[in-house]
């Protein structure tokens, strides 16, 4: 059964308006044309749907319900409408994202509540991935943006870089390592490193001591936790861990290679595949996050 939007429409217009000609008049209409519509409305679904005996119209029992059905039918094809009108305006209908877990989400969050507030229909999907798996779920699903830490550069990617991010090498204060002062390659060997698992099974972290011991985790949260308890020691973005190292909840291993390393994550997009309305309205958005999350912050 194929139901005609334009009678449901005219015998909303009828209850609401409390008759056929005042109906008439809002839609512009003669009332013969109004009362066809409601008429066949009728003979469609077999069923009486306003009651013609007294002064003012009323709705069947059947009617209501199916009214308040239709009126439901009505605001999904208005919403419809509107939809296409906005993608006709520029908004794609669907935008994917793919962030590095080693990266602050907080600057992808407010962009998609930035996007939420100003009712953009744009269906925005964000997959979290781990070092090579990060540019490996871009090109595989065709993603419209990365957030990455590294990248193997392509003449059809644009990168432009963010702010820095530090990260430490460290443990609980419970361990081996962090009464050992200043300690070599061969003393981390020994003991378990604990690490995030590339999500792509293409290599390891190339920050990794190259210990027997490696325990590969799912993420910065299991790692963390994992350190917490004194399983190991490992790499760790200082913005995760910085005020565990101030409560001395957790240590940084003083390695003489270094304890500290830095690096510039980039925001990419593809030449090939030009953004959208909504697509550089979340770029725009995650660069200015990105600066908040990267400014300096005024001491207490």
């Amino acid at each position: 059964m194929s139901i005609d939007l334009e009678s449901l429409v005219a015998l909303d217009a009828v209850v609401r308006h409390g008759g056929f000609g005042r109906a008439a008049q809002h839609l512009h209409k003669v009332q013969s044309a109004v009362s066809y519509q409601v008429r066949k409305l009728e003979e469609q679904l077999g069923l009486p749907l306003l009651d013609r005996e007294g002064y003012r119209v009323r709705l069947t029992p059947a009617g209501e319900a199916l009214l308040a059905e239709g009126r439901r039918l009505l605001g999904h094809a208005d919403r419809f409408e509107a939809l296409a009108r906005q993608f006709i305006d520029g908004w794609e209908p669907r935008l994917l994202l793919v962030a590095d877990g080693i990266l602050p989400l907080d600057a992808v969050f407010l962009a998609l509540k930035a996007l939420a507030d100003e009712h953009v229909p744009t269906r925005v999907q964000v997959k979290i991935e781990f070092m090579f798996g990060v540019q490996y779920r871009f090109e595989k699903e065709r993603a419209d943006l990365m957030i990455v830490k590294d990248y193997e550069p392509d003449r059809l990617l644009h990168a432009e870089p963010l702010p820095e991010i530090e990260c430490v090498l460290c443990t609980s204060p419970g361990h081996p390592l962090a009464a050992a002062g200043e300690v070599g390659l061969a003393l981390l060997q020994e003991h378990v490193e604990l690490t995030v698992q590339d999500s792509s099974d293409r290599g390891d972290d190339r920050h990794m001591f190259g210990g027997d011991r490696v325990y590969y985790l799912s993420g910065f949260s299991a790692k963390q936790q994992a350190l917490h308890m004194g399983l190991g020691f490992g790499w760790m973005p200082l913005y995760l861990v910085a005020d565990q190292l101030a409560r001395g909840e957790l240590v940084e291993v003083r390695y003489r290679g270094g304890s500290r390393y830095r690096f510039t994550p980039v925001l990419v997009q593809r030449l090939d595949k030009p953004l959208g309305r909504a697509g550089q309205r979340l770029a725009e958005l995650l660069r200015r996050g990105a600066r908040l999350e990267g400014a300096p912050r005024n001491p207490a």
